[in-house]
């Protein structure tokens, strides 16, 4: 299956996309690698990335589209994938499409996990990390930061949800509970979703 995991920042993105993939046996693949593996491996895209972001600037849409249709195009993609943290946008929505359809390959479904917001401030800024023996709140990760990042989540991104209802690839899925129920939830999903692409 080739599948796009959406939520906001504390849904638990990072967690069930490892574990969603890994049962449906495809690789889970993150901007955040895709960035990491282009720039370490000083491709020409994660050179032109790299500019960007020493200079404290967004990637634009077209170099991150490139690496990510590089990413699909690898042999273990090739069955499918469940891709984290892209797109972002509308813009990039609509150019995965076109990525995908160069490829010869359509999405099946768009995974949404859903939070409600004062549970996401709860859960970000209750996070803490170990520096020198003592544990300390990441700067991201206070309250006024955490509503700052749900905000720019809601502007640009949110807006995927209808794009991708409109496509009718959205399945929402609630994201409150253990990790196993929310994993349940999305695979019973993933499986209506396969359901009704076969018949």
């Amino acid at each position: 299956m080739r599948v796009v995991l959406l939520g906001p920042p504390g849904a638990g993105k990072g967690t069930q996309a490892q574990i969603i993939a890994g049962q449906l046996g495809v690789p889970a693949i993150s901007t955040g690698d895709i960035f990491r593996a282009n720039v370490s491996g000083k491709t020409e895209l994660g050179q032109q990335a790299k500019s960007y972001m020493d200079a404290g600037d967004l990637v634009p849409d077209e170099i991150t589209v490139a690496m990510v249709k590089d990413r699909l195009a690898e042999d273990d993609a090739k069955g499918g994938f469940l891709l984290d943290g892209f797109p972002r946008t509308i813009a990039q929505g609509e150019q995965l499409r076109g990525s995908l359809e160069d490829l010869g390959q359509h999405l099946d479904c768009v995974l949404e996990l859903v939070v409600d917001e004062e549970e996401l401030v709860r859960r970000l800024s209750g996070r803490r990390m170990l520096v020198d023996g003592e544990w300390v709140q990441r700067d991201d990760d206070k309250p006024e930061t955490v509503r700052h990042r749900l905000e720019v989540y809601r502007e640009q991104t949110a807006p995927l949800s209808g794009f991708y209802q409109s496509e009718g690839l959205l399945a929402q899925i609630d994201a409150i509970g253990s990790i196993e129920e929310v994993t349940g939830r999305a695979m019973a999903a993933l499986e209506r979703s396969r359901q009704s692409n076969d018949s």
